[in-house]
């Protein structure tokens, strides 16, 4: 409990808030790395997984290539890309690394939302008349855009947890107070760092929880049924007949013609 209140002391101190490694202008530094690596990742992942929900083809591939991605240790492959191009190129080094590890999430979520989809909604739309590009960008894409944004919330949640090491080749980020804080044996300020970045992940899951609830069509979200006050609107109130079977009258059967008579009910 005491290294606790001693993490959080240290996070309050005012010499952290002050200078180059202040936590505000780290914490920047963590969402920059975390935003471009995720967008490159989306720009070469979506289409992609697009492409394979839709024609069907190729899915084995991405299965092994993400599982591939995804076994890939992420420190060893920044170490190993700075040392391939250079002590000038760390930034581009870095992001790669980030991008390669959100890819896996991104593709699987793009792909699998629209292999979702039943098919006898796709085949309703060709009924219709719509053609590829409508089907695609009107039925499959709205309808797969909550598991992608599923694939989104994991991706940043990785990516947001990795770019941590990117304070060992120097580019700051909230894992500066954990890469410096080891060799000192400041273990407050490794718990601080280690809180700063659980807390930061906490908050942008959240947010793309409701994003990915928001993103579920209406229609789906009210499993389909119409609201209680249109279904009485529309349901007339049934009543009780107050009429008598109907009988014929004797004499004008006689006659060959037929008559009805009604008699009001009795209450």
């Amino acid at each position: 409990m005491n290294l606790f209140l001693e993490a959080f002391a240290w996070m309050l101190a005012p010499a952290q808030w002050t200078g180059n490694y202040a936590l505000p202008k780290l914490l920047g530094e963590h969402l920059t790395l975390t935003a471009i690596s995720v967008v490159i990742a989306a720009a070469i992942a979506v289409p992609l997984g697009w492409l394979i929900g839709h024609t069907g083809k190729g899915r084995e591939i991405a299965v092994a290539v993400s599982g591939a991605a995804r076994a890939i240790p992420a420190f060893g492959l920044m170490i190993l890309l700075v040392l391939l191009l250079g002590v000038l190129r760390v930034p581009q080094a870095a992001v790669t690394t980030f991008v390669l590890l959100a890819i896996p999430s991104l593709l699987a979520g793009a792909y699998t939302g629209l292999e979702a989809i039943d098919r006898r909604v796709i085949d309703s739309a060709k009924a219709m008349g719509m053609t590829g590009w409508q089907i695609f960008w009107k039925v499959e894409v709205p309808l797969g855009l909550p598991l992608l944004v599923g694939g989104i919330r994991s991706a940043l949640l990785q990516v947001i947890a990795t770019v941590t090491i990117a304070a060992y080749v120097g580019l700051g980020g909230l894992g500066y107070p954990i890469i410096q804080g080891i060799p000192l044996q400041r273990f407050d300020q490794v718990l601080a760092g280690a809180i700063l970045v659980a807390t930061l992940a906490l908050i942008v899951d959240l947010l793309l929880a409701a994003a990915q609830h928001l993103a579920v069509p209406r229609g789906l979200r009210t499993g389909g049924r119409p609201s209680r006050r249109r279904s009485r609107s529309l349901t007339p109130a049934a009543e009780p007949s107050t009429t008598e079977p109907s009988t014929t009258d004797p004499s004008a059967a006689e006659s060959g013609q037929t008559s009805v008579v009604t008699q009001p009910a009795t209450s």
